[in-house]
């Protein structure tokens, strides 16, 4: 598939504007099947977003079948104000205890097979990290690299979706090239035994051991076990 972002201003319930970044994920099968779509915005909140965002995808089962992303566009910039009266009426009825599984925090465990362009790769992941608000480890034990990441479940989808179409390594003659040998490991929800990572950090561990200890201290004994162990055999 594809993925292109695209910035509208669109005038709001106070007649200023708001600028809304759209992120559209088209699989190969499109339009048979429903885009990824992720929207975010510094005037909205990210109840906000999330909000305009599920707008967005029960108009596109109405398409489908049919190209849609202008209609989609279209759509928003007619009924933002809409959307964001709703939001903010549902906001002021809503507990904290309600939020579902959506809004909790997720985990993500990647197995990257190399990178040749070290400095740079790594560069972008934390500059990706940074922006989505993603905490957790990137971590290298000999040729195993693992991307270990905390955050809001649509922050996590978006960093799979950039690091699956961004040009952000070199192939063998140096031309850039999309990250084609990624392995999702596991996609979870935190638990209350694991340890919530404060920061994004690179990590470099010169034995097996270490690198069991950096689970172990983050609660995180099962996972390595599951997913990590096999690769180190």
């Amino acid at each position: 598939g594809i993925s292109f972002r695209i910035q509208i201003s669109v005038k709001e319930l106070l007649d200023t504007d708001v600028l809304l970044k759209l992120l559209f994920h088209l699989p190969v099968n499109y339009p048979s099947t429903l885009p990824d779509i992720s929207v975010n915005s510094d005037q909205l909140t990210r109840a906000q977003c999330m909000d305009v965002k599920e707008k967005l995808l029960e108009q596109a089962k109405k398409h489908l079948s049919e190209p849609m992303v202008h209609d989609l566009i279209l759509w928003v910039q007619q009924h933002l104000k809409d959307v964001i009266k709703q939001s903010a009426a549902v906001c002021n009825e809503k507990t904290t205890l309600s939020k579902g599984t959506e809004d909790g925090i997720w985990m993500l465990l990647l197995h990257l097979d190399h990178m040749r362009a070290k400095a740079k790769y790594v560069k972008t992941l934390e500059k990706w990290a940074s922006n989505l608000r993603l905490t957790g480890r990137l971590m290298f034990m000999g040729k195993i690299i693992l991307i270990l990441l905390q955050g809001d479940r649509s922050s996590i989808k978006e960093y799979l979706i950039l690091q699956k179409t961004s040009k952000v390594d070199v192939d063998s003659s140096g031309k850039k090239c999309k990250e084609k040998m990624m392995r999702v490991l596991c996609e979870t929800e935190v638990q209350s035994q694991h340890k919530r990572f404060q920061t994004f950090e690179v990590k470099e561990y010169s034995a097996p051991e270490e690198l069991q200890k950096e689970f172990e201290t983050a609660g995180l004994t099962t996972l390595f076990s599951e997913f990590v162990l096999p690769l180190l055999k």
